[in-house]
């Protein structure tokens, strides 16, 4: 059980690297999930990811004060509003623009209202 969480750790810090240059990619949450799986899985990797220079702050902030930092919200605004836009051009149906909409919405009402880390 330690292997998968430590892999599936490594998998989630991999994505979020990925995110960290494709905007339409969240870095944070893959960070969350990784820092938990390591927890569950290896005492080294869980004090790698929370001493990291990039990747550390946004950990601790998340999980001292439930902040997340104001770079952070903003491209998550962006990436929400690419991913929203584009299913606009592809011509989603319009069900399920509304479903987007209202789900969309939700998440940036969460984002923002989170304390500046």
């Amino acid at each position: 059980m330690r292997f998968l969480y430590a892999s599936l750790g490594l998998i989630c810090v991999a994505l979020a690297v990925i995110g960290v240059v494709l905007p339409l990619l969240p870095t944070v949450p893959f960070l969350l999930l990784a820092a938990f799986f390591f927890a569950n899985s290896s005492e080294r990797l869980h004090s790698w990811i929370l001493e990291h220079a990039l990747f550390g702050p946004m950990i601790n902030d998340w999980n001292t004060n439930r902040a997340i930092r104001p770079g952070a919200k903003k491209a998550a605004t962006l990436s929400i509003a690419a991913v929203f836009l584009l299913s606009l051009i592809l011509g989603a149906p319009s069900h399920i623009l509304i479903i987007q909409a209202i789900v969309l919405s939700c998440v940036l009402i969460f984002i923002w209202t989170r304390p500046n880390g």
